[in-house]
């Protein structure tokens, strides 16, 4: 490519170079890709995570758990906060630059063997890069969150024994259908032939995916009806939450904030019950030691300061909510200023309606990324009009500015937004 560089900056620029490739749903080019390498997910074992909301904190639920029951781990994720290295996490930390640019170069120089229908895409190569990266940690585990969808997502090439649907709500209706069933068939798919699987989804989505379990002859667990879960939320603490694993009672924390967490906490719990039902042995203590110390970057972050900022990517409509109801508890009586951007593929007017319940101060902007809608078109969609800050730079140091030493600020929105506000501060 003659790119000089980094490892690091050459594996960017090499993801740059397929960028104009976008979204093209389906495997061949992905089992294309991997047959080049050797086929390296063959006889990969741990859990395949699809979901609207929730599938980053199970993943990252499940990954702790399993590091704590000693097992070899490595964690797929998408998208970043701020580094393609937060992407592939082994053994509890993300591979370094270098590792990563040395896999993404292997994954380039399969991927020109290949003939020009058959290149892939740049979530492709990342998804090789991940696979790649497992097998040659001789991984025990490997826990991989879903991209878009479940059918066509190039993750969909792996069978890890247990598969999951975390929940199921209208997001990408462009690329998944219109309708809650019509998106559930999209994310059950990813349950394969005697798969151990999992869901917290319910009606409408619950008898898809009961139909695609059925078809495939996989044991589907219902978290809330074949598995009860009760919980509740203990502030900046997380959440507790009760529930059964191997079938008996069992007590759990997780520094997860926000009520919507006691579901993720509970499926997560289950999965690791699935995962345990393949052969890789988790017990009770590995599952409270794994739930305890488990973290999950940008998503209900709360960032002490005068003020203390609360950033949470959430980026759909059923989030947005969630995040609204949870961010009550956390933030009380106290002034709240929010600071808003969304990427031009979401359902702006419904997140926008329910961060107006939250607070009427908010500050619209635009983080560092082409997808972003421009503040210019998010503003007017509150009452009265928000302010418009030109960078995320100069949002948050505006909202810092209105909230005052005893308000709250409220990052929220896009994971980019996120990722972009955590790097502004140092973290």
């Amino acid at each position: 490519m003659g790119v000089s560089g980094t490892a690091y900056e050459r594996a960017v620029a090499t993801l740059d170079t397929v960028a104009w490739r976008g979204i093209m749903p389906g495997l061949e080019r992905t089992r294309a890709l991997l047959a080049a390498l050797g086929n390296p997910q063959t006889g990969l074992r741990g859990a395949l995570v699809a979901g609207t909301n929730g599938k980053g904190s199970v993943c990252a639920t499940v990954d702790s758990v399993c590091r704590a029951a000693g097992h070899r781990s490595v964690l797929l994720t998408s998208p970043h906060l701020q580094s393609y290295c937060e992407r592939i996490v082994r053994d509890g930390a993300p591979i370094s630059e270098t590792e990563f640019g040395g896999l993404v170069d292997t994954v380039r120089e399969a991927a020109e063997a290949l003939p020009e229908e058959l290149q892939p895409t740049g979530f492709e190569v990342l998804t090789a890069a991940g696979i790649l990266a497992a097998r040659r940690a001789d991984t025990d585990v490997l826990v991989c969150e879903v991209g878009l969808g479940g059918r066509l997502d190039s993750t969909n090439v792996l069978d890890l024994g247990v598969a999951v649907v975390t929940n199921v709500a209208l997001d990408h209706q462009d690329l998944l259908g219109d309708t809650i069933p019509e998106i559930a068939r999209e994310k059950a798919a990813i349950i394969k032939t005697g798969n151990h699987a999992v869901t917290g989804a319910t009606d409408p989505a619950l008898p898809v995916i009961e139909a695609r379990a059925a078809a495939v002859r996989a044991r589907l667990t219902v978290v809330g009806r074949d598995v009860p879960f009760s919980g509740r939320a203990a502030g900046l603490r997380g959440v507790e939450v009760e529930t059964l694993f191997a079938g008996q009672h069992i007590a759990v924390n997780a520094p997860l904030r926000g009520r919507f967490q006691v579901a993720n906490v509970a499926t997560a719990v289950a999965v690791c019950d699935a995962v345990r039902a393949t052969g890789i042995s988790i017990d009770a203590g590995a599952l409270r030691r794994g739930c305890e110390n488990v973290r999950w970057q940008g998503r209900m972050d709360w960032i002490e300061g005068t003020p203390p900022i609360l950033i949470d990517g959430a980026h759909n409509p059923a989030g947005m909510a969630a995040m609204v109801s949870s961010a009550r508890d956390l933030i009380g009586t106290r002034r709240c200023v929010a600071v808003f951007a969304v990427m031009r593929n979401k359902d702006v007017v419904s997140m926008a309606a329910s961060l107006r319940e939250l607070t009427a101060d908010i500050l619209v902007t635009a983080p560092a990324v082409e997808r972003a809608t421009r503040p210019e078109d998010l503003a007017g969609l509150f009452e009265p009009p928000a302010s418009i800050a030109p960078d995320v730079e100069a949002a948050l140091r505006r909202a810092r500015a209105l909230a005052g030493p005893d308000g709250v600020v409220v990052v929220c929105g896009s994971l980019y937004l996120a990722g972009e506000a955590l790097g502004l501060l140092g973290l």
